[in-house]
């Protein structure tokens, strides 16, 4: 379904991804790991056409994403869950929902059956419906941005940094809910801290390090992988993840 090949982003005169190359099948999540700074919000941006790449190809169901407009990469079927959830803080539950449904508005039917959806998926968004969406909580604003994310009718979902400061229980909370929508068949490109988290949940991984994928392979294979370990796993993870 995703095709990223050989690409290469600058930030000005900053070298921030240094021939990355990844793929997704349709169906599978797919994980993405590393340091801060290693470049995964970067690989983000420019998948989702927030930054071009300077040199390299990437390719959506066979059809390259080269010169398109953010916009236009939500209409081909992409849709990003940003990092730091970035809901429309003055906006209601109900408005930012309607804000995810933009590139369907022309199917209004459609729209409120989706929103009815969601609503009823997450209770807490159903009772907080006309509620300024900058009053929830973390946790309440993650399921509010996923569910405007789903709002476009992706093929491809991409969750940058689902769990940033979260409290532990919250944190699962949400990857039980990446959970169930792998177990609907929907294709997810995840990226995240949390290591362990992530590869649990990951049919394949990919870890990033300084701008270049060092490391790639199932989940749980990585999970295992002794560098991964030492690297990404550590104890207090190890403890929440295991538990």
């Amino acid at each position: 379904m995703l095709t990223v090949k050989s690409v290469h982003t600058y930030y000005g005169n900053i070298h921030a991804l240094k021939g990355v190359s990844l793929h997704v099948h349709a169906g599978e999540i797919v994980t993405l790991i590393g340091a801060n700074g290693a470049g995964k919000s970067t690989l983000v941006n420019t998948i989702c056409g927030l930054l071009s790449p300077a040199r390299g190809s990437i390719r959506f169901q066979g059809e390259p994403l080269s010169g398109l407009a953010a916009e236009e990469i939500v209409g081909k079927g992409i849709a990003l869950v940003p990092e730091g959830r970035q809901v429309f803080s003055t906006l209601s539950v109900e408005a930012n929902l309607e804000m995810g449904a933009f590139v369907q508005r022309r199917r209004r039917r459609q729209v409120r059956r989706d929103m009815d959806r969601f609503l009823e998926r997450f209770p807490i968004l159903g009772q907080r419906r006309t509620q300024l969406a900058g009053t929830l909580s973390g946790g309440e604003q993650q399921m509010l941005a996923i569910s405007r994310a789903l709002m476009s009718r992706p093929r491809l979902l991409v969750l940058d940094e689902p769990s940033m400061g979260l409290a532990p229980l919250v944190i699962k909370e949400i990857f039980d809910i990446v959970r169930e929508l792998r177990e609907e068949g929907r294709t997810i490109l995840l990226i995240e801290q949390n290591a362990r988290a992530a590869l649990h949940v990951a049919d394949r991984g990919y870890v990033l390090e300084t701008g270049k994928v060092v490391l790639e392979g199932e989940g749980a294979v990585l999970l295992e992988h002794r560098e991964v370990q030492r690297a990404y796993l550590g104890k207090t993870t190890r403890r929440i993840w295991d538990a």
